[in-house]
Formats: structure tokens, C-alpha cells, sequence
């Protein structure tokens, strides 16, 4: 994900990481070359390339612009969630941080070293959880929060993120069997565990639960074949500028469709997916002050730091 700072609207116009311009930009010189072929052909040859009614064109552009906008919305209200779901992962590790730290009571036996074990859990969550959504298999991040054997275990696990849940959970229960914390503490702080497995849970149906396939073909088909008539249907009316004028439209459509395609799988790794790694680095660090784990190093994003 692109963090950038806002920047003059001049600035704008020619920003290109970030922009789905480095995309389209080989359609985009497809249609613009077609536009200037229809131009000439029809200079050339006005019997052969016949003018169509750009009335037509209105109707379907509308048309166009609702599904876009439909196709819009679903997609962001994916990326919405996924945002919403990872704020929400955030909010609670920390709380749960908290609780261990403050209502787990400390013993010789069982010292605030001991307590780092639990915050380990859940940091060693929130990547595991960060790897399981991008389909990536390197673990080495996590090692040095789990012990040997949960580590070794985890890698045998199909659904690596649950299994850490269920690890953090033992090591509650434990701590209850062991009279370190009483009862009603220990179901407030299973609360923060429940959320943590609702996260879990609504990631993995935005992740398996798309947007029907169908609804793609159709704006693909649809903004291409719109695209590439649209010459036919301006050619009379400006003339040399129509090339321009088709371009900047084909610009529109085909950009938002290209931005459908990308927000639609927000734990994707795209300039504007959502920053999984800096938020779990984040929550490494906040979780690392709170419990005293040695702070690790965070990069700080500056105007054209891309984060993923």
C-alpha cells in the first residue's frame, strides 16, 4: 500500500507509482493507435467506415458507468472490511496485551518473563495470520516468538493462525488451573480471544468468498468492446481530436476497472492493497513496549515509502 503524503493537484496529474497507469498503459496506446487508424481509414476510404450514432454510445455509457459503480462498491466494501477487520486486530491484541500483563498474577515461580510467552502468542499471531491471507509459507518471522516445539507443530498445521489461538488459549487455561487469575478475569479476557477468532474467521471469508467471476467478464467485456467502437461513433463529430477524446474516456473505464480488479483482494500485495506488514509491525512494536520483549526496528514511511 502507497502512504503518501497529499500533494499538489500539479503533482497529481503525473504521480505514477501508485497510479494503475503503469497497467493500461499498453491498451491505452492500443486504442489511441486504432483511434488514429479509423481516422485515416475513414479519411481515406468514407464509404468503407461508416460513422455510427452516438446515441447509442450515451446509452451505453451510462449503463456502463452503473455497472462500474456497482462493481465499485462491491470491490471497496471488500477492501472496507479487510481494513476494518485488521483495525479491529489491533485494538484487541493490545487490550489482551494489557490484561496479561496487569491481571495475571506474577509468583517466584512465574515471573514477568514467564507472562512474555502469552504476548509472544499473539504477536506470532498477527504474522502467521498476515502470511496464512497471502498464501506465503516463509515462518522465519514468527520463530523467535514460539517455542521450538509450538513452532514445529504449527509448521504441520494446515490452518496455522487457529492453531496459535489455540496454543494462546491453553496458556490462559493454564494459568487459571495454576490460580494466577481468577474466573470472572479470565472470561473477560477470553472475550478478547473470541475477538481475535472473529478477525480470524471474517479474513478467511473475504479471502474465499469472492466476487463472482462473472461480474468481471462482464465489465472486462463490456469497457474493451465500448472502448475500441467508440472511434466509429465519433469520428464525424471532432474529427483529428477524436483519438484524444477516446483515449481519456478509455482512460476512465478501463483505470476503474483496473481498480475493481485490485481492491477487490485487499491482502493482495499491490501498491494499494492493505499494509499487512506495517500493521503487524506495528502491533510487534506497541505489544513489544507494553510487555518489555526488546522493541525490534520500524521502518517510519515517508512521502513515497511503499508499505505492504
Amino acid at each position: 500500500m502507497i502512504v503518501r503524503k497529499k500533494k499538489h493537484i500539479l503533482q497529481m496529474l503525473f504521480i505514477w507509482k501508485g497510479s494503475v497507469l503503469k497497467k493500461i498503459y499498453p491498451t491505452l496506446i492500443a486504442i489511441f493507435v486504432f483511434s488514429w487508424i479509423v481516422y485515416f481509414l475513414h479519411y481515406w476510404f468514407p464509404e468503407v467506415i461508416i460513422p455510427l450514432n452516438i446515441g447509442a454510445f450515451a446509452l451505453i455509457g451510462i449503463s456502463l458507468a452503473i455497472f462500474l459503480g456497482f462493481c465499485n462498491n462491491a470491490a471497496y466494501d471488500r477492501y472496507w472490511e479487510g481494513r476494518k477487520q485488521w483495525g479491529s486486530l489491533v485494538i484487541h491484541s493490545r487490550s489482551l496485551a494489557f490484561q496479561i500483563q496487569n491481571y495475571i498474577k506474577e509468583s517466584p515461580d512465574f515471573t514477568k518473563e514467564e507472562k512474555k510467552e502469552g504476548i509472544k502468542l499473539i504477536i506470532a499471531f498477527c504474522y502467521v495470520l498476515n502470511k496464512q491471507l497471502r498464501t506465503k509459507y516463509d515462518f522465519e518471522t514468527v520463530k523467535q516468538y514460539l517455542k521450538e516445539d509450538v513452532y514445529q507443530e504449527m509448521l504441520t498445521k494446515r490452518f496455522k493462525p487457529a492453531f496459535l489461538l489455540h496454543e494462546l488459549t491453553k496458556w490462559l487455561a493454564e494459568q487459571h488451573r495454576a490460580g494466577r487469575v481468577d474466573s470472572i478475569t479470565l472470561a473477560r479476557i477470553d472475550q478478547n480471544v473470541d475477538q481475535l477468532s472473529i478477525v480470524l474467521g471474517a479474513c478467511e471469508r473475504i479471502v474465499h468468498t469472492q466476487i463472482p467471476f462473472v461480474y468481471f467478464i462482464i465489465l472486462h467485456r463490456t469497457v474493451y468492446v465500448y472502448c475500441f467502437i467508440l472511434p466509429f461513433g465519433l469520428i464525424d463529430l471532432i474529427v483529428w481530436t477524436m483519438p484524444f477524446f477516446v483515449t481519456f474516456v478509455a482512460y476512465s473505464f478501463i483505470a476503474l476497472d483496473a481498480v475493481v480488479s485490485e481492491i477487490s483482494e485487499p491482502f493482495g500485495e499491490e501498491e494499494n492493497d492493505l499494509a499487512l506488514d506495517q500493521m503487524c509491525a506495528n502491533i510487534e512494536y506497541s505489544l513489544s513496549e507494553i510487555s518489555g520483549i526488546p522493541v525490534p526496528v520500524i521502518l517510519v514511511p515517508d512521502d513515497n515509502y511503499m508499505v505492504s
